[in-house]
């Protein structure tokens, strides 16, 4: 593995950590750029079902490792190739079927703000803190990156984190939808374990095929095409299908064998 990085596997749950707590979990460019292999290795093991990412010591990630900058980012090369990185860092996490879960503490700055955004759920303890800022560098965010957040919370909260550079506290977080949730540093963990236990009791068939459906609405997609009528017709003919439907009508819960 990556130094800078943990991944521990925990029954269905994989666990990928920001290990740097010295740098506030500063993501270095050999992070980056482990991050698609790490996805694929959870997209590939039928054991497991949910990725979750979060941060060692007191913060979840102070962003990219600016140390880094004035030899990785100094000329027109070494920038595109650097944003190469993170670019496919953030590509791999929204592609993931799978899904993949941000338990968030401290600061969430940057590019930690960044790959938060890229997973599907978020998770944060009421001390948290938010902020993107590549106007105070710069620098101009990455288009796709761009997409996620004005799709998550719309173009005007948007335009204040990257116009202004502004960090926020994770009750205006909350509200302007950029978390899911919030609790208590205390209860953080086992919150956020409550809700990966509830997604790996659901049916698989439906969670892969409905994020896959979601990850096309979000890019752009407004009808269905035969990727999305595939997905449909072979959950429809699918064990969980009939699992779910007998447990319902049975009034049990259901067993679902798919992986």
């Amino acid at each position: 593995m990556t130094d800078g990085f943990e991944f521990t596997r925990d029954g269905e749950v994989a666990r990928l950590t920001f290990a740097r707590p010295e740098k506030m979990n500063a993501i270095t460019y050999g992070m980056w750029s482990a991050i698609p292999d790490v996805v694929a290795e959870v997209e590939a093991d039928p054991a497991l079902k949910v990725l979750v990412l979060t941060g060692a010591g007191k913060h979840f990630s102070a962003g990219a490792d600016i140390s880094e900058f004035r030899d990785l980012r100094s000329t027109a090369d070494g920038a595109a190739t650097y944003d190469k990185a993170v670019d496919g860092a953030v590509a791999a996490l929204t592609s993931m079927r799978k899904p993949s879960v941000a338990m968030i503490q401290g600061n969430c700055i940057g590019g930690g703000c960044q790959l938060s955004v890229a997973c599907d759920f978020r998770f944060a303890s009421e001390d948290a803190r938010f902020g993107i800022t590549p106007a105070k560098l710069g620098i101009v965010f990455h288009f796709d990156s761009t997409r996620l957040l004005v799709s998550l919370v719309g173009p005007a909260n948007a335009k204040y984190l990257l116009l202004s550079g502004e960090l926020i506290d994770a009750v205006r977080a909350r509200e302007i939808g950029l978390v899911n949730d919030l609790h208590a540093a205390e209860g953080l963990t086992a919150a956020t374990a409550a809700f990966v236990d509830t997604l790996c009791s659901r049916s698989q068939a439906s969670i892969r095929g409905m994020n896959r459906i979601i990850e096309k609405i979000v890019a752009g997609q407004r009808t269905p095409d035969d990727e999305v009528d595939a997905i449909r017709l072979t959950a429809l003919h699918g064990e969980d299908y009939a699992e779910g439907v007998d447990a319902f009508l049975n009034r049990r819960p259901p067993k679902f064998t798919h992986r």
